[in-house]
């Protein structure tokens, strides 16, 4: 058992190591500038990439903004589970994203899209709305990649196709996305 435990903790170092802080500050940068612009930030995935978009909608929302001047505006559109739900029943599971952002996206918006295989339909419906729409997109995804990567301003791919390591990672992205303001207020001024 120690064995596993130490090569998954190895394979996890790796995955982690994959991703740069150069690519990561071009991301801090696009939520400093919808900051600055009063845009709305939206967070979607599903399964434990639901569960990280919730997530960092707490951490910049509540955390990150409790020590700012002026707060972000960040909003996970997994945690309505009777829109989601109405939506799919309504029309199609792939739907229930995109059609949220009919109701409240704006051109200048930023849609963060997080999963592993970057081919989940329902945040490439997303993508290819906020495309059409003007939104700023940004994609965490895994190793593959997928149609996501294809359609975003901004990637960063983790460099593994394990779902528990690709979505730690992302996790630790977010949580760096979240940190650099709630530790650095003055860098979203």
């Amino acid at each position: 058992m120690e064995s596993w435990i130490s090569n998954y903790l190895e394979a996890q170092h790796r995955a982690l190591d994959t991703v740069s802080a150069a690519q990561l500050a071009p991301l801090i940068e696009t939520l400093k500038e919808a900051h600055r612009n009063d845009r709305q930030i939206f967070a979607i995935g599903n399964g434990g990439s639901a569960s990280n978009a919730s997530h960092f909608a707490v951490d910049l929302g509540k955390g990150a903004s409790d020590v700012m001047d002026r707060r972000f505006r960040v909003l996970s559109l997994t945690d309505n589970v009777g829109w989601i739900t109405a939506l799919g029943n309504d029309y199609n599971y792939a739907d229930v994203f995109w059609r949220q952002l009919a109701n409240y996206a704006r051109p200048g918006d930023v849609l963060i899209g997080i999963s592993v295989s970057g081919n989940s339909p329902n945040i490439v419906k997303a993508f290819e709305w906020a495309v059409q729409h003007e939104l700023r997109t940004i994609a965490l995804v895994g190793g593959k990649r997928g149609r996501m990567a294809e359609l975003a301003d901004q990637v960063v791919a983790v460099g593994d196709t394990h779902y528990g390591r690709v979505e730690d990672v992302q996790m630790h992205i977010l949580h760096i996305l979240c940190y650099a303001f709630w530790e650095h207020p003055e860098w979203a001024a």
